[in-house]
């Protein structure tokens, strides 16, 4: 029999975007307009090309410009917001946090999870949705991999990751695309807070790692940070070059 394809995506939205500067100041920085739409349009709208119906929208800073956001694009995004600071309070933070709220909005089923400043192409993403039971991570071959979170595999499995690496462990990092089974909200429940002050995502895939629950795919056709300012005219090359 043919695994279930997975149908819903988590989106966590709910960050500052510090590095945006004052692009970020008034609003997310998943609303700043690239090539005549925000950002976030074309994450989902990848979202949709590759087959996700259900989109679960996680907010928190200025949440009233993503309750416009979706309001304006009803029609063209099936989404439900999800209110991080609601569920977890202003204090609780780290990538743990968005995916631990949208617990009840996913209801026990497997689904995609991205950063909503991250784009994949629409089949990057649909490599990812079938429900075969384990967890996967997206890794992508990178120049500086010492900037980013590392991935150690063995075979075709999740052995560790390494966060910013002075040596160098392997080039290939975690994009931050990944599918999860709805084992990942017990593993972030064993989740103690970081070095950092924070609750990380990274420290819950490698409880299940540990218990050969995880497996890693290779981006092959492109990933975009939406980090900082230099990266809204380079994603807005590429949009007008590959999107019409």
């Amino acid at each position: 029999m043919a695994p279930r394809i997975i149908k819903k995506a988590v989106i966590a939205a709910a960050g500052r975007g510090t590095r945006m500067l004052h692009l970020a100041m008034h609003k997310p920085k998943h609303l700043i307009h690239v090539h005549n739409r925000p950002f976030l349009f074309y994450v989902l709208t990848n979202l949709k090309k590759a087959g996700i119906e259900e989109m679960i929208l996680v907010v928190g800073h200025k949440k009233e410009a993503m309750q416009s956001f979706a309001h304006e694009y009803r029609n063209e995004f099936p989404l439900t917001l999800v209110d991080q600071f609601e569920i977890a309070g202003t204090e609780k933070y780290g990538t743990a946090i968005p995916i631990e709220c949208a617990k009840d909005a996913v209801g026990g089923e497997s689904f995609i999870a991205i950063f909503g400043d991250n784009m994949y192409s629409p089949e990057d993403i649909r490599s990812l949705m079938y429900d075969d039971g384990f967890t996967y991570v997206s890794g992508f071959r990178h120049g500086h991999p010492e900037r980013y979170g590392v991935l150690l595999t063995e075979g075709e499995y999740l052995k560790d990751v390494i966060e910013k690496p002075k040596k160098f462990v392997s080039n290939l990092i975690n994009t931050g695309l990944a599918k999860f089974t709805p084992g990942i909200f017990d593993a972030i429940r064993s989740v103690s807070i970081s070095l950092r002050g924070e609750y990380e995502l990274t420290d819950a895939i490698r409880i299940l790692a540990e218990e050969k629950k995880v497996k890693v795919k290779r981006i092959e056709d492109y990933w975009f940070d939406f980090g900082n300012p230099a990266d809204i005219i380079r994603i807005s090359d590429f949009l007008e070059k590959h999107q019409p």
